[in-house]
């Protein structure tokens, strides 16, 4: 990447729309040089319900962003989140070709081929293929080339959107004169900047809660092996508080800011939190127990969730996700919410730990999307490798709306 290439993550969220700038330095280096953050409009649950206001908010966060680092940006990076988005595991074999069973270049390439064989129809387009792991003969390996066996086997684990979607998103760019280069889910791009490698191959748990949608990725043996979001997010916890409360989304924000745990204790029905607190007319006082009963019922839904998806399909196993659950995104700062986590799902949690390198107010959760966009935008401008963790495919829309053509929807390209 040029060293004079500005990069901007975007995160369009429900509840606001993050910028953040960066340029990479010829070894690779990353320098923040400016970031912005505006409340979302027109967005819900991660789909655009009113393109002219969205866009609108989207270009005052950009703009601002340009003007604090006195730039221009080049091109954007953008995190993708909703319940559009689908997932499935796609399996490719290869019979070895070679008289001595010997693994060459030729019978991944075909193994690979196989697995991505799969054509959506035109209302879907792939974001991601993420490879998982090779098998020999029924063994996993992490290289087969060079090895001896009779077949080889390859899975990956596939992510595919709205296609509709997908250019409603470009169009707001299209509208500020801005190249998008690549679109990333937005549980792919935190995970990247929260696990090491040690903590992906023992296995890893990561839930990004949001305003209006909860984003998780599943690793396994250093591998994503299942993505998923669910609509439900901090913003739902503040309406039920609105609901029970009898107030206003403000003054119901608020509350769950200053008095808000995420699950119920006896003593909560002794202690008194006030609605304003200015002891005016209109403020009136309740127990913390109406509080703290409503958030938990709500905080517990989100995890409880999660643990029936992963059990589905039997992947709820602490033996396999030995790194635990790292929880992120601005409504897991909620007080108390890593416990009710560990209780529903049985497995150890922590908080999202943003590393060192970056200003005090961007190592926050709500931060922790755009972050890992910047990371990916570093990785993913490598040389193109099947060894590496994504394969974005969202090249053909992409190529679309920048060249005026529609895209055809076929995967035998790839």
């Amino acid at each position: 990447m040029s060293q004079s290439k500005v990069v901007a993550a975007v995160e369009i969220g429900t509840s606001k729309v993050a910028v953040l700038l960066g340029r990479f330095s010829e070894d690779n280096k990353l320098s923040i040089i400016g970031h912005s953050v505006c409340l979302a409009r027109g967005i819900k649950k991660g789909v655009i319900e009113n393109l002219p206001l969205a866009s609108d908010c989207v270009h005052a966060a950009l703009q601002a962003a340009e003007s604090k680092a006195s730039t221009r940006i080049d091109e954007v990076y953008l995190a993708l989140t909703g319940q559009h988005l689908e997932g499935t595991q796609n399996f490719g074999n290869a019979t070895i070709r070679d008289a001595k069973g010997i693994v060459k270049g030729v019978d991944v390439d075909q193994a690979i081929s196989d697995a991505k064989r799969r054509e959506l129809p035109e209302t879907r387009s792939y974001i991601h293929y993420i490879r998982n792991h090779f098998e020999l003969d029924g063994i996993p390996v992490y290289n087969p080339i060079e090895r001896q066996g009779s077949r080889l086997e390859v899975s990956y684990w596939t992510v595919h959107a709205d296609t509709e979607m997908i250019k409603n998103y470009l169009r707001i760019f299209g509208g500020y004169d801005i190249k998008v280069r690549d679109i990333v889910i937005s549980s792919v791009a935190a995970a990247s900047i929260l696990l090491e490698q040690g903590e992906k191959d023992l296995g890893a748990l990561v839930i990004d809660i949001g305003g209006g949608t909860t984003d998780w990725a599943l690793f396994h043996n250093g591998y994503i092996i299942r993505t998923g979001v669910i609509a439900v997010g901090g913003d739902h916890i503040t309406n039920d508080l609105s609901v029970g409360l009898r107030t206003g989304r403000t003054r119901a924000e608020k509350i769950k800011v200053e008095h808000g745990r995420a699950y119920y204790k006896s003593e909560d029905k002794n202690e008194k939190v006030w609605l304003i607190g200015d002891f005016t007319i209109g403020d009136k006082e309740f127990p913390k127990a109406a509080v703290t009963r409503i958030i938990e019922a709500r905080v517990k839904e989100i995890f409880e969730i999660i643990k029936s998806e992963l059990k589905r399909e039997d992947l709820l196993k602490s033996s396999e996700i030995a790194s635990g659950v790292v929880l992120t995104g601005g409504a897991s700062k909620l007080d108390g919410i890593a416990k009710v986590a560990e209780d529903v799902l049985g497995l150890e949690v922590r908080s999202a730990d943003i590393e060192a390198g970056f200003d005090a107010d961007l190592r926050k959760p709500e931060y922790t999307t755009v972050i890992g966009l910047l990371r990916y935008a570093l990785t993913g401008d490598e040389e193109e490798s099947e060894n590496k963790e994504t394969t974005n495919l969202i090249g053909g829309i992409l190529e679309w709306f920048i060249g005026g053509k529609e895209p055809k929807y076929s995967t035998s390209k790839y």
